[in-house]
């Protein structure tokens, strides 16, 4: 697979993130690809959430934070001071490890965005609650109780759920932070067959702890390391022939 400059949706260049001028992530450079998925792997404390967090600026709420560098999504710095970041949280769109479906119906939980942003037509409604269900591999299962409480899903159909309602604002870029760490292997399956077929409409980027999730469900993989990108590359070869000897140490468990 050959990247082009034309085909990178995020560019992140020098970017050092601090809390209580701690850095969390050190002049950390590295290009997110369209219509692919990236996994982002290393051990705890690499910063690998503060990375991801910074992709649509949610370390904003946190009054400690600081960053220095950019972060451009195609060609507009996400920092810039016309950017708005209700926007920028709808096109970079995050899945969290824990599923906190809202206290409504399915359906509900799935137009509450869209009527923020202003769609009311019932049949427009209707069928990006379909979609987005289909998207995150769950419409098959719901489709006949979408009026039910979303608490009495599975928490592996609340996850999709959730997915399915980052998806409902079709957003460009998905962002996923350990989305299947409390999951069974059904239930990860299905996520990563969601991701699978998602790529072909959104960039994907993947914080997993599972060595193996990352082989299975990326293009490209990123080692971080105590806040520094160590290596990226196609997730072929970084797990085959890693070219930094840390990588290779952490991919055959002489860590820690």
């Amino acid at each position: 697979m050959t990247e082009k400059k034309d085909d990178i949706t995020i560019q992140v260049k020098g970017l050092t993130a601090s809390f209580d001028d701690r850095a969390v992530l050190k002049d950390l450079s590295l290009d997110i690809f369209a219509r692919q998925r990236l996994a982002i792997i290393g051990p705890a404390s690499s910063g690998k959430t503060t990375f991801l967090r910074s992709l649509n600026r949610m370390n904003d709420l946190d009054p400690h934070f600081s960053h220095q560098g950019f972060i451009r999504l195609h060609d507009k710095d996400i920092y810039d001071p016309d950017v708005d970041v209700s926007e920028l949280r709808r096109r970079v769109g995050m899945v969290y490890a824990v599923p906190v479906p809202l206290p409504w119906s399915i359906y509900d939980n799935l137009v509450y965005g869209l009527k923020l942003a202003g769609m009311r037509d019932r049949s427009k409604l209707d069928e990006r609650v379909e979609r987005s269900l289909k998207g995150a591999v769950l419409w098959d299962e719901v489709k006949d109780r979408l009026r039910d409480p979303a608490q009495n899903l599975s928490g592996g159909q609340q996850q999709r759920l959730c997915l399915a309602r980052v998806l409902a604002l079709d957003p460009e870029v998905l962002i996923l932070d350990e989305p299947c760490s409390g999951l069974d292997p059904i239930s990860t399956r299905k996520i990563e067959d969601a991701l699978a077929e998602l790529k072909a409409r959104h960039t994907i980027v993947l914080v997993t702890n599972n060595i193996k999730q990352a082989a299975r469900s990326s293009d490209r993989t990123a080692f971080f390391l105590m806040g520094e990108l160590i290596e990226v590359g196609p997730t072929a070869e970084l797990f085959t022939r890693p070219v930094q000897p840390r990588t290779n140490d952490y991919l055959v468990g002489n860590f820690g």
